[in-house]
């Protein structure tokens, strides 16, 4: 009987949803806001919609780094429905709540995409070294099957961190406090709120971010360090310039997603950091999925010739 009771005040005392603050509280700025990031969310969509299909239509585009360009665009895409839509609530309802489930679910595809894109940029960053360094073997190394591997690898990577990352939040207790101070259910806004030991939670968040950085951020270094070296030991200056236009687009991609995210995940703990930290946020889960298909796009010759195509046939 007393566990029966137990089980029962713990069922009452847990919280069944979340109260997410959103960006700002300051009702002035919620119009313009609202304005602001749903023309960013329009384009976003719009732009690696574009951008696939572009890759999807034309037969010039059917190469590895198209391949992953086109996954890259996919993961911004799907990123983009996460949690969009209940931000842009929080700036027109006065109370925008989300259920416990709907909280733990946007957290696991917020983690899920936003893995499998630091595997997909580590996955480019190599196909980008074997363009350069080794263009003879490039499409026996870079093969289909390879291509298709290191795909499903950076998906499954993706994938086994949400889980891991999820799966430790859920079996955390939340008592009283039911108010997420941010824009979406992120990890750290979260394990504020919990009432119960969180030890666990940080260690593997610790564990797991720490080793995904350390051997993305490797891999790219590797990678570029090799292409660098490769690129002074060529005689031609028109070299230089079509391997620096090869790596440019990818290397403003990493920087944007790697520093941005670094600086919103550098531990907050004071209120004014922990705005700063939502600040940072909102460059990589925002900005940078928009930005990309820019990047990939402007000053490509390849994507500039598709979309001329396109728009023959399309017009035609």
């Amino acid at each position: 009987m007393p566990q029966v009771m137990q089980m029962t005040m713990e069922n009452v005392s847990s919280v069944s949803e979340f109260i997410l603050m959103g960006l700002t509280d300051q009702p002035e700025l919620q119009l313009p806001l609202f304005v602001l990031f749903l023309v960013n969310y329009t384009a976003t969509v719009m732009g690696n919609l574009t951008l696939m299909n572009l890759i999807c239509l034309n037969s010039n585009l059917h190469t590895p780094m198209y391949f992953f360009i086109f996954n890259l665009s996919f993961i911004d895409f799907c990123y983009s429905f996460v949690f969009t839509p209940k931000m842009l609530m929080s700036f027109v309802l006065e109370k925008n709540t989300i259920s416990f489930r709907g909280c733990m679910t946007q957290l696991f595809f917020f983690l899920f995409f936003v893995n499998s894109e630091s595997y997909v940029l580590t996955a480019m960053a190599y196909d980008r070294y074997v363009a350069i360094c080794q263009p003879l073997l490039y499409k026996v190394v870079m093969s289909p099957k390879i291509c298709c591997l290191l795909i499903f690898g950076s998906y499954m990577m993706g994938f086994t961190s949400a889980m891991v990352h999820t799966g430790c939040m859920i079996r955390l207790r939340f008592c009283d406090s039911s108010v997420i101070n941010h824009y979406m259910c992120d990890t750290f806004p979260l394990l504020r709120l919990s009432c119960s030991s969180t030890y666990v939670n940080e260690l593997m968040s610790s564990v797991v971010v720490g080793t995904a950085i350390i051997v993305c951020c490797l891999i790219i270094f590797i990678s570029y360090a090799m292409i660098l070296f490769n690129i002074i030991h060529m005689s031609s200056g028109k070299g230089w310039y079509k391997a620096l236009g090869t790596c440019g687009s990818h290397i403003v991609t990493v920087s944007l997603f790697y520093g941005s995210g670094l600086l919103a995940y550098v531990k907050p703990s004071s209120t004014e950091t922990v705005g700063q930290g939502k600040f940072f946020s909102v460059f990589y889960t925002l900005l940078v999925p928009m930005l990309n298909p820019l990047i990939y796009s402007l000053r490509n010759k390849d994507v500039m010739l598709a979309v001329k195509r396109t728009w023959k046939k399309l017009t035609s």
